[in-house]
C-alpha cells in the first residue's frame, strides 16, 4: 500500500487496530486456525513440488537393516 500522506496511514492503522481490539477473542481464535489449516505444508512452500517428489521418492524407499 502505497501512502502518501502520513496522516492516512496513522488513520488506517488506527481502523485496524480498533477492528482487532473490537472481535472477540475467540473469533480472531478462529480465524488464526482456519488460516494456518489452509497454509500450504512447509515442504511445499519452501521447495515447491519438487521438494515434495524427493520426499515422496526417499519415504517409499524401503530401508535395508543391518
Amino acid at each position: 500500500m502505497a501512502v502518501e500522506k502520513p496522516e492516512e496511514y496513522i488513520k488506517f492503522m488506527t481502523g485496524k487496530m480498533i477492528e482487532i481490539i473490537d472481535t472477540p477473542q475467540e473469533a480472531r481464535k478462529e480465524k488464526r486456525k482456519q488460516a494456518k489449516a489452509a497454509r500450504e505444508p512447509w515442504l511445499t512452500r519452501w521447495f515447491g513440488m519438487g521438494g515434495l517428489g524427493v520426499m515422496q521418492l526417499i519415504r517409499s524407499k524401503p530401508r535395508e537393516e543391518g
